[in-house]
């Protein structure tokens, strides 16, 4: 470290303890290409080829078979920030149970493509994940969506309603409608600038803002390794744009005003300190307040939603699988076990 960098750091500790723990990127940190080629996931990872918009592109995912199975399969979907490899703990626990778990990267995230040019919509990731499932042989399976993977499991259960035998959202984003409260509208090339200028700092402080409460813990920085290594890789200005253009499908696509046709048993696991809401930065003060409060949203949905069970986790936030995986995993269990 240089004088000039050490003078910072602990000028910078003297008002804010946080920050110089932030200007220390961890030692694993390293560049990672557009496919997270190096990136270890923890099954075997599988790729569907397809052809989608004139692109040839490749779909990863793992197919995890359980020893003794129990004739059920679940599909895992991760969030927008994430891909399937921090669905480990939870897929060695239902595959103990008998489960054939599958955990998908859409098109745009974790190790599948990531299309030059892309017209991303919900119903077309939906539509990629029921072909991955028909090439694989499940025709009825469980659901569970976290974060903008709730979206995407609505969007799918809406589509395919008599495949879904049992849908759960956690800490879903999409339980309101920002664009419809107000938030105003950002072009992609807005988002594609603001994504250019991500560091592992800044990546490092939204997750500690928005997902942990204010908490780091040093179990947290292996899901934040993957985003930050992307933007020190010669590839980031295409998962940056990527990444814009799914902000934009979120933002402008929202599923939200459909729950009422949900019709298999549903269950919302909500950690009650999130706060998440896309484009919260842009809402007026007053506005702004009132976004993302996942108390609410939660007992909306569940009301809203004909066959909805609510499950709150207090002092938990927008992962609960990775914060509070014990308090989790119980009403989990119940709910997929319960006939």
């Amino acid at each position: 470290m240089s004088k000039l960098a050490l003078f910072l750091t602990l000028t910078l500790s003297l008002t804010n303890p946080f920050t110089a723990l932030a200007l220390a990127a961890p030692a694993e940190l390293k560049p990672y290409n557009q496919t997270l080629d190096g990136y270890a996931y923890p099954f075997e990872v599988n790729y569907r080829e397809l052809t989608s918009q004139q692109q040839k592109l490749k779909m990863a995912y793992m197919d995890l078979k359980p020893e003794k199975p129990n004739g059920k399969s679940i599909v895992l979907l991760h969030g927008k920030n994430f891909n399937g490899a921090y669905w480990e703990r939870l897929a060695k626990d239902l595959s103990s149970q008998g489960w054939r778990v599958i955990m998908p990267d859409q098109i745009g995230f974790g190790k599948s493509s990531k299309p030059e040019h892309y017209q991303y919509s919900f119903a077309l990731l939906a539509s990629q994940t029921r072909d991955l499932l028909d090439s694989l042989g499940v025709e009825k399976f469980a659901m569970l969506g976290h974060s903008m993977g709730g979206m995407l499991a609505a969007r799918l259960s809406l589509m395919e309603p008599e495949r879904v035998e049992k849908l759960v959202l956690l800490n879903p984003i999409g339980l309101e409608d920002w664009q419809g409260k107000g938030v105003p509208y950002a072009t992609v090339d807005a988002a594609y600038a603001g994504e250019l200028k991500q560091t592992y700092d800044s990546l490092k402080k939204y997750q500690i803002d928005n997902y942990y409460g204010g908490e780091w813990k040093p179990e947290y920085e292996q899901w934040l390794l993957p985003l930050a290594g992307w933007t020190l890789s010669p590839d980031y200005p295409r998962v940056a744009w990527n990444s814009a253009l799914t902000q934009e499908m979120l933002f402008t696509q929202p599923v939200v005003q459909d729950f009422g046709e949900l019709k298999m048993p549903t269950l919302l696991i909500i950690g009650q300190r999130d706060r998440t809401a896309p484009g919260k930065d842009r809402a007026s003060e007053d506005l702004k307040a009132k976004l993302g409060n996942y108390p609410q949203l939660g007992r909306q949905a569940a009301w809203f939603i004909p066959q909805a069970q609510l499950y709150e986790l207090d002092n938990v936030g927008h992962l609960p699988h990775i914060e509070a995986y014990e308090r989790f995993w119980p009403p989990l269990q119940q709910f997929l076990t319960k006939p």
